[in-house]
């Protein structure tokens, strides 16, 4: 829900399936609903919520793969960009499984179930 409908339009417009959280009916759902609906549908979820790498962690989840934002406020360019800098470098078949964490300087990976170091 941090990132706008509008990047959900702009996957689409690139040849993935999207949908944003509010037009799935989930625009007052808890992150765990919001879980549970990207494992029922095989999706990714796209994020700027820091909470979900908690849960994925505290779940012990293997699915659904997270990409999160950390770095503060993203314009709708500024999403799209960092999208866009993640598919070009994490392959699509690992993104299912994955948590990938993005800055502005930086992509990181961890497959899932994260583990304690």
């Amino acid at each position: 829900m941090p990132l706008s409908a509008g990047l959900a339009r702009w996957l689409v417009e690139q040849g993935h399936e999207a949908n944003h959280a509010s037009l799935a009916g989930l625009a007052t759902a808890t992150d765990d609903s919001i879980l549970n609906a990207a494992l029922d549908t095989g999706s990714i979820i796209i994020t700027a919520d820091l909470d979900y790498p908690r849960l994925l962690a505290t779940m012990a989840l293997v699915a659904p793969g997270v990409i999160v934002y950390r770095g503060g406020n993203l314009n709708e360019a500024e999403a799209q960009d960092f999208v866009r800098r993640v598919l070009a470098v994490i392959p699509a078949n690992d993104l299912p499984n994955s948590l990938v964490v993005v800055d502005r300087v930086r992509i990181r990976l961890r497959r899932l179930p994260l583990r304690s170091p």
